[in-house]
Order: structure tokens, then C-alpha cells, then sequence
């Protein structure tokens, strides 16, 4: 049985890049008690976390997504919607990430439950902190990743 793992993925130095970040330490204060599952901020460790990926069973992924939408919108992808490869740039740091996601797969070892949600950035200027936009997003991503993990059967909130 592989991992559970909660990553939040983003820049906090370049605002709204940051918002992943900022959903896991929301979403791990929310659910304190959830031991089964792993709440990792990877930050832009890019290639460093193919072996986090590749160990997990379950993978749910929060970042910063640019997906021509309006600034803040929530944006989920399912496993095979996710862009694997850098063609598709979900944000300044994705390429990479989504370099570790493409190898993954090549070597047989995307995770089965695999699952992003993401938050169309408002401003991705160098600064702490998230845009008034973004920042009133996160609760959102906050539930719907409660949701996921609750589909997942993760955790005991629904």
C-alpha cells in the first residue's frame, strides 16, 4: 500500500504562485487528526519529488493553475486530464513538476488516484502573500480537497 499525500506545489515568494502552499497549511489545520495522510509542502522541489510520486497510492495535488480562466477561479483535473508533460504550462514552476508526473507514468508509476486542484492566479509578481482574489479561493480548494479525500475514503469528514 503506497502513500497518501497531500502536495501543495508553488513559489510562496511570487503571490498567487504560492496558493497550494497556502491551501495545505489551511487544509492540514483543518483536518489535525487525519494521520493516515501526508500533508507535504513541495514547494518548487520539481524532479526531487518523483520518488514522492511514484510511492503514493494517493496523490492530490494543489497549485497554482493557468487555465485561461478568470483570477481565482477553482479549476479540478482528474488523472488523466492533468498535462503530463511540459507542452502544457500549468505555471511557472509546473513544467518541471509536470516533467516528474510524464516520468511517472513512463516508468509505470502514476499514481492510480491522482487528482489537482488548482486556483487561477490574479497577480504572479515577486511578493508574500496571495492576491484578495486568490485568497478568498482557498477555502474552496480547502473543501473540495476535503471532498476528494473523503471520496478517497481518507478521511472521516465528508
Amino acid at each position: 500500500m503506497g502513500r497518501h499525500v497531500v502536495l501543495g506545489l508553488g513559489n510562496i515568494l511570487n503571490m498567487d504562485e504560492g496558493v497550494g502552499v497556502h491551501a495545505l497549511k489551511m487544509l492540514a489545520a483543518h483536518l489535525p487528526d487525519e494521520s493516515d495522510v501526508e500533508f507535504i509542502d513541495g514547494g518548487t522541489l520539481g524532479l526531487n519529488l518523483l520518488p514522492l510520486v511514484e510511492a503514493s497510492s494517493y496523490l492530490l495535488l494543489l497549485d497554482a493553475v493557468s487555465a485561461g480562466r478568470e483570477p481565482g477561479a477553482v479549476v479540478e483535473l482528474q488523472r488523466d486530464e492533468i498535462p503530463l508533460y511540459s507542452g502544457v504550462k500549468l505555471s511557472q514552476h509546473q513544467a518541471t513538476f509536470q516533467e516528474v508526473l510524464g516520468l511517472a507514468s513512463i516508468r509505470g508509476k502514476l499514481p492510480a488516484a491522482l487528482h489537482l486542484i488548482g486556483v487561477q492566479p490574479a497577480d504572479l509578481s515577486v511578493g508574500v502573500g496571495l492576491s484578495p482574489v486568490v485568497a478568498a479561493a482557498v477555502p474552496d480548494v480547502v473543501a473540495r480537497a476535503v471532498a476528494k479525500l473523503s471520496e478517497w475514503k481518507l478521511t472521516s469528514e465528508a
